[in-house]
């Protein structure tokens, strides 16, 4: 029986306590999760590439089954280089679910062998959003209580 790998892919610009979450609890469905760290167009980001990909190695180090990886192009281009069977998303709203969904089965149509899997965020994190902390951090708010312990954000310089 082959290894049941996931992806989870973001832009993760910062990685929240929700996204944390998401991955925790799906942990034991997979045998690898992928966190894959991609490159939106659409969006400006904040931290660089590489203190993402520092920030979330930082709380997942202790966990073998997790790489932290980035990449740019189709999600689903990505998804088969690395040989996931298994793409996990966290699902906040309904709109979110709307979005996903239409992905989901467009991804379906371009690499047949791919499941999209979706987690419904725990109620306390369905206001967390990457966007809305991203904005906190900015204007110099503290953030800490949306973000993982383990990230300490006073380590990272932003992008402007």
């Amino acid at each position: 029986m082959s290894k049941k790998i996931a992806l989870f892919p973001g832009s993760f610009d910062p990685f929240t306590i929700g996204h944390e979450s998401v991955i925790m609890r799906s942990m034991p469905m997979f045998d690898e999760i992928i966190i894959a760290i991609g490159t939106n167009t659409k969006k400006q980001s904040y931290f660089s590439i590489d203190q993402r990909l520092d920030m979330i190695q930082e709380v997942f180090r202790d966990q073998l089954n997790i790489k932290v990886l980035s990449y740019s192009g189709l999600t689903v281009n990505f998804c088969k280089e690395s040989g996931a069977q298994y793409l996990l998303r966290g699902l906040r709203t309904a709109a979110d679910f709307e979005y996903e969904r239409a992905i989901a089965q467009i991804n379906k149509a371009m690499y047949p062998e791919l499941e999209s899997v979706f987690l419904l965020t725990l109620p306390e994190h369905t206001p967390i959003n990457s966007t809305i902390i991203r904005d906190v951090i900015k204007y110099g708010g503290d953030a800490s209580q949306f973000i993982p312990k383990a990230i300490d954000l006073s380590k990272y310089s932003v992008n402007d």
